[in-house]
């Protein structure tokens, strides 16, 4: 964590000018005046960034975000008041808040996305379940035909074999398989429409 803070290289100036001589007296004068700002800027810059990155532990990250809190503080100063806090105390809340809202976005981010996915995901497992069933009840429908039938389609579309190998082990012609697996189509055919009405 320390090699990747210490990646980024600050200029760290003393809060003390030469022209002023407490932070408050800075804080007032960067209210109307943007080099007091840069003196603020160049003073609380390396703690803000070191604390914004201990929370994110990116680097490029932290830095964006400190880049938002010193723009943020840069817009906000002339309502900067001192109620008791100091204005590192201010820029604290300010990185806080930023760095809530850095992940408040991440989390709807991340929220939003995987519920995108499971959308994808479920229509493709509803696809697979219907696909499924059909495939059962073709084979229960197979399961009903007659037996020289039934014994044709499982060599033919479970085995996957030619229609001379099949003639062989059923010592039938070839054109005696052709016709029983043609009768079983139309049957099936028949019968699977009446199930899918």
């Amino acid at each position: 964590m320390q090699a990747a803070a210490s990646a980024v290289h600050f200029v760290k100036r003393p809060l003390v000018s030469p022209v002023a001589d407490s932070e408050i007296e800075i804080v007032d004068r960067a209210k109307c005046d943007p080099t007091a700002f840069g003196v603020l800027y160049d003073h609380y810059v390396e703690r803000i960034y070191r604390f914004i990155y201990s929370r994110v532990h990116e680097r490029c990250l932290a830095e964006d975000i400190t880049e938002d809190v010193f723009l943020n503080a840069l817009k906000s100063i002339a309502n900067y008041r001192e109620p008791g806090a100091s204005f590192s105390a201010w820029l604290y809340t300010i990185a806080c808040n930023a760095v809530t809202t850095h992940y408040r976005r991440a989390k709807i981010e991340v929220g939003l996305e995987p519920a995108t996915h499971l959308t994808d995901r479920t229509d493709a497992v509803l696809e697979e379940v219907v696909r499924r069933d059909r495939r059962r009840r073709i084979w229960e429908a197979i399961d009903r035909l007659p037996v020289q039938q039934r014994e044709a389609m499982r060599l033919k579309f479970s085995a996957d074999l030619a229609l001379d190998d099949i003639a062989r082990m059923m010592d039938k012609s070839s054109a005696a398989v052709k016709l029983l697996v043609y009768r079983a189509v139309q049957r099936l055919r028949r019968e699977l429409v009446t199930l899918e009405d």
